[in-house]
This record gives structure tokens, C-alpha cells and sequence, in this order.
């Protein structure tokens, strides 16, 4: 009778941990823009001009500076948007940035190089790291924080990335 009933806390056990989702709702004021203080490496979700929520960030592996070319190791500077969210992402969540624009584009093209891409805010890194700017160029938060963040920011919001 013993077996049975710890067999039966555990099957209680599991099933209930697998009732946690990634996948979070969020109903409080819109996030009008991104700002990201790669200086500070902090990032801010705005309404309006009011601070909704802070997070602590890391870059790229070579932080300073804008991006301009694929594999540089820089996260870029300048206006873009959330061009899509991207649920099965290899980071838990990711959030695409519209890098690179044209004049990105533009810049690498005349210097005969690729500017990259896929530059996004995602969660990780699956292995612990003890750098703090470990990326390719993206923009980094824990998976719990990429919940959240996803749960607030729609595609089309503006993102102002700062050096």
C-alpha cells in the first residue's frame, strides 16, 4: 500500500511540474519602446516615458562599439523594431531586432563584407558562463526574464539601442 501511494505522489509530482509554461500573459500598460544602455548593459521596456521594467543585459563578446559586420562580436546601435517573436527560438524565447536596416546593410556592403543578422534578445546560454558579454551581437536576459519580456512586447515596437 506504501508503493503505491509514494508511486502516486510522484506521478502527482511530475505532472504538476510539467504544468509550467514559457509562455506567460501579460495585461498591464503597452510597451511603447525598447531602450537598451549598452554602457550601463541594462535594458528598460517603456510606456510612454515611464519605466515599466528593468533588466540587467549581456552584449556581444566584444561589446564596444556598433555593429558592422557578421562575426564582429558587437551588439548594434541605433533605432530598429521588434520584427518578430520567435517561440521555438534556440535561447528559450527570442524577440528579432530589424538589424541590419539599409543603411547597415550599406555600410558592410561597401566595405565588401556581410553586416549579419539575426540579432535578437533571447535567454540563456544553455551551459552556465561566467562571462557577462557572451553573444554573437545579441542581447541577453535570463529564460525566466524573456518570459516575462515576451509576454509585454509586441512586433512592431520601437527599440533605441545606445552605446
Amino acid at each position: 500500500m506504501r508503493f503505491f501511494r509514494v508511486i502516486a505522489i510522484l506521478v502527482i509530482g511530475f505532472g504538476l511540474a510539467g504544468c509550467g509554461s514559457k509562455f506567460r500573459t501579460y495585461n498591464g500598460p503597452e510597451v511603447t519602446q525598447i531602450q537598451v544602455s549598452k554602457a550601463d548593459r541594462k535594458l528598460y521596456l517603456f510606456n510612454n516615458d515611464r519605466v515599466l521594467q528593468s533588466y540587467d543585459i549581456g552584449l556581444g563578446f566584444a561589446p564596444v562599439g556598433a555593429k558592422q559586420f557578421e562575426g564582429d562580436g558587437k551588439t548594434p546601435e541605433g533605432a530598429y523594431t521588434i520584427s518578430y517573436k520567435n517561440p521555438d527560438s534556440q535561447f528559450h524565447l527570442s524577440l528579432k531586432i530589424s538589424y541590419p536596416n539599409e543603411a547597415d546593410t550599406a555600410f558592410a556592403e561597401a566595405q565588401g563584407k556581410s553586416p549579419g543578422g539575426d540579432i535578437v534578445i533571447h535567454g540563456g546560454p544553455k551551459r552556465p558562463t561566467n562571462k557577462r558579454d557572451w553573444t554573437w551581437g545579441c542581447i541577453a536576459v535570463t529564460d525566466r526574464e524573456i518570459e516575462v519580456i515576451y509576454s509585454m512586447v509586441k512586433e512592431g515596437t520601437p527599440i533605441y539601442i545606445m552605446p
